[in-house]
């Protein structure tokens, strides 16, 4: 069985194929668009509609994409940049209607969910108690479990898009005071979360998502092109470090450093004073890069689960209310 997953993100639409065999989603292909949304949608603001016009373009080419190598329509998910848009049942009616393709979203917990069972079938049950950080362009996303699925959950908005629009929008790079304002934003969202964690006290802990990915590199693991079955750890000193780094330097110049791409240059800072405050409240001084994350899980459950599951999550992504206005969730996971 051939199947596809598209997912669209704050800044590309990734399009992962692959064979269902002996159940563990086997890769074929896969292929990304640059959007940018982050970019274009204010926190909380609409999806302009010429970012709509280029969303549609790159689902009906991932659509497209997916048949030329052989899957049906994929499953297709938007993360927190459409989740929190006002009109954002406006942006999944017109890419359904458009593309044929059943665009939803996903609640931040359900993508913490499935980003752990990502990392768990990766890691396998030799990792023990296992906590999982992934940041994202409008959220953060934690997890923590014992099994296949997390027993704990929360999606926090603190993104590395978001938080440097709301910090970092107007200098580059920024003064001390403003790191250290986001810094305790940070501190402020997490402290229950990250006390959670450290009641818990994971075996090991992993971290997902590009921001954590580049932030390894910065750090001194291994490029991408050594593959995904080199060992990449990301460790709290050097990722402090880091962060003075990337603070004294605008975006341009960061991005001529290891790892840090242009398109996430802007960001980089605000990634890794989110992940270092993480890591530091928390407790954990070590995280592993874990290159298997939502795209994953989504294959996974509907491998495991059919696509009976699918359609329920398709179903209540269109009974998502509207954002609060502190957009926090905290909550024990079920699925």
């Amino acid at each position: 069985m051939r199947i596809s997953v598209v997912d669209v993100g704050s800044n590309t639409v990734r399009l992962a194929v692959a064979d269902a065999e002996g159940g563990v989603p086997l890769p074929v292909h896969t292929a990304k668009w640059r959007l940018r949304l982050s970019q274009q949608v204010q926190p909380g603001g609409p999806v302009p509609e010429e970012a709509v016009e280029r969303l549609v373009d790159a689902v009906e080419a991932a659509s497209r994409t997916a048949a030329r190598w052989g899957a049906p329509t994929p499953l297709a998910f938007a993360t927190a940049v459409v989740r929190g848009a006002p009109n954002r049942q406006e942006v999944l009616r017109t890419v359904r209607t458009r593309t044929g393709v059943d665009l939803c979203t996903l609640p931040g917990e359900v993508e913490a969910e499935l980003t752990f069972l990502g990392a768990r079938r990766w890691m396998g049950w030799r990792s023990g108690p296992l906590a999982l950080l992934d940041i994202g362009g409008g959220s953060l996303e934690v997890a923590f479990g014992r099994g296949r699925l997390p027993d704990f959950v929360a999606s926090l908005p603190l993104g590395a898009g978001r938080l440097t629009h709301d910090f970092f929008a107007d200098q580059d790079p920024p003064p001390p005071e403003l790191v250290r304002a986001l810094r305790r934003k940070v501190r402020h969202q997490l402290r229950d979360v990250a006390g959670r964690i450290r009641w818990e006290g994971p075996h090991t802990a992993v971290a997902t998502s590009r921001t954590f990915q580049q932030l390894g590199r910065l750090c001194g693991a291994p490029p991408g092109r050594h593959g995904p079955f080199v060992e990449r750890r990301l460790h709290r000193e050097a990722l402090r470090d880091a962060v003075v780094r990337l603070a004294a330097l605008p975006a341009a110049e960061r991005a001529l450093l290891p790892g840090i791409s242009a398109p996430r240059a802007a960001q980089s800072l605000a990634g890794a004073v989110v992940a270092h405050t993480t890591m530091k409240l928390t407790g954990i001084s070590t995280l592993t890069l874990c290159p298997w994350a939502i795209r994953e899980g989504v294959l996974l459950r509907h491998i495991e689960d059919g696509p009976s599951w699918w359609a329920e999550i398709t179903r209540r992504s269109d009974e998502i209310p509207p954002p609060d206005p502190v957009p926090l969730h905290i909550a024990t996971a079920t699925s």
